[in-house]
Parts: structure tokens; sequence; C-alpha cells
């Protein structure tokens, strides 16, 4: 067995993502930070991208304006990590930023990418993970103006990273695009029209950038998660009645941890997944299928 590898395997290293450069948007907390964490264990180098960040002198206000209820939770609970986030990279002897960025501010995503270039040398991973989940009623009662909202972030914010990372991942001849959907968005959210919408429009944005981006040797794959225990699912779960309807339809009678989708996301940044692209990885449990 050669050393790197059995360097590897002392690591406790899935797959050897040692080299690449990762962004994570959305990384401050709960899923896109176990993503960072994960991508890092796995040898990469990550940066964390969020538009809150703790040492933020503004950070309520900056919450505030987002329009995101979750955001001034996150603010109030002590859920924003950004930076601590990159310093635990760091400790790891990786290398790592935490550096703000709004998805819907095109202006300052062209200035971050050129940033990590210049810092990193080059970018070969993109995890669009940054999004909203707070818009919660039937279509008559849906707000005009958080459905604006969700599609700007969700859908419009993840095109905005995925177009100004693109020329980076070309001149690399290399690249790994994810697209964080939903279960909402292969099977529809009662009350969720817009999150739902949103989720489902990203499946049709990955398999376009996979269908563009084979011949520069870039993959791109959605992953549809169900409900997982991050921060934000913990609370609603123990608040929310319906959660236990949604456990009893997984087949395995729990919710997901955030390292069900991190693992997943490892494996297809990772050399191994080179030929999966277009694909969309339901990671929920089994909740679509019919279940007794």
């Amino acid at each position: 067995m050669g050393g790197g590898v059995l360097g590897t395997m002392m690591e406790g290293r899935m797959f050897d993502l040692t080299g690449r450069v990762a962004v994570v948007t959305g990384a401050s907390r709960g899923l896109g930070r176990q993503d960072a964490l994960t991508l890092a264990r796995q040898g990469a180098d990550v940066v964390i991208t969020d538009v809150l960040v703790e040492d933020d002198p503004d950070l309520q206000k900056t919450a505030e304006a987002q329009g995101s209820m979750l955001a001034q939770v996150a603010v109030s609970q002590g859920w924003v990590h950004s930076n601590s986030t990159a310093d635990e990279i760091r400790k790891m002897g990786r290398r790592s930023l935490a550096i703000k960025m709004d998805v819907t501010n095109r202006e300052q995503i062209r200035d971050v990418f050129k940033k990590v270039k210049e810092e990193f040398g080059k970018i070969d991973i993109l995890i669009n993970n940054a999004a909203t989940l707070d818009h919660a009623a039937q279509i008559p009662n849906q707000s005009y103006e958080l459905w604006d909202r969700d599609v700007r972030v969700n859908l419009t914010g993840a095109f905005n990273c995925t177009k100004e990372v693109w020329p980076y991942l070309v001149e690399n001849k290399f690249g790994r695009l994810i697209f964080m959907s939903s279960i909402a968005g292969t099977l529809g959210g009662f009350g969720q029209a817009s999150y739902s919408s949103t989720k489902a429009a990203l499946i049709g944005l990955a398999k376009t950038a996979a269908l563009e981006g084979g011949r520069h040797n870039i993959t791109s794959n959605a992953i549809a998660p169900g409900i997982i225990e991050s921060e934000a699912g913990k609370a609603a779960a123990d608040t929310n009645p319906l959660y236990e309807r949604f456990k009893a339809r997984t087949v395995f009678k729990r919710f997901g941890q955030p390292e069900d989708i991190a693992n997943t996301i490892a494996f297809l940044c990772s050399n191994e997944a080179g030929y999966i692209t277009g694909a969309v990885i339901e990671v929920a449990g089994g909740i679509p299928l019919f279940t007794a």
C-alpha cells in the first residue's frame, strides 16, 4: 500500500480532496458549515462565505436587512460560526478564509471569487448552499415580497455564483458544482410554494450546468435532502407537531444528520465521482417511498 493512500486512511478520509479549493455559500451554520468542515477533513482548502459573519459590527442590522426570520434567529441564538469554522479548518492544517458575501450581490460575488483566486491560486469546487427557508403559507396567503426574496436568494443566488465561478473552473479544466435542492423540490411542499418552486428550479439549473460543463471536465449535481437535524431543523422539530408525521414517513423513522449530506457532497466532489453529472441525489431516508 502506497504511503499516500495509507496517510489518507490514517486521517480518516473517505476521499482524497488534497489540493482542491472549495467555496461554500451560506456556510456560517447548519448544513453549509458541516459541508465546509467535511470537505476540509478530506483535504480541501475551504472558503467560508455567508452574509452573516460574527465580527460584523452591524451583525443584527445585517440579519434584519435580509428579511429573513431565520437569519435573525441565527444571530440571536449564536448560530453564526463563519470565522470560528475557518479557524477550525486551519487547525486541520488546511487553508481557510471566512468572507462576507451576499449571493444576491453580483459585484460582491465577483470580487470575492477574484480574491479567492488571488489568495488560493484557483477554485475547484462550488457548493451552492445559501438559501431562505422561512416562508410558510398556502398559495392564497403567500407573500409577493417573500416569493421574490426566495427566487432572488435560492435560485438567482445560485445562478450568480455559478456564472461568476465558471471561468475559473474552465481555466482549471476541472470543476465540481453542487446545488442544494430539497425533497420539497422533488415532491412539492404544502405551504411552501416559494421554497419548493425555487428548489425544483435548482435541479434544472444543475442539469443545464452539467450539459454545458462536460466539455470542460466540470460535473454538476443536485442534492435533495429530507429533514435534517441542523440547528434550525431541530428547533422546528421541537415546536411543530407535523414533524412527527414527517419522521414517520422515513424508512428509518428518524431524521437525517448534517453529516449525511456532507458525506454525499464529499463523494460528488471527489475523483471517484468523475462520471456522475446531472444527477439528483436524494438524501431523505426514503421519504418518497410508499412506506407502511
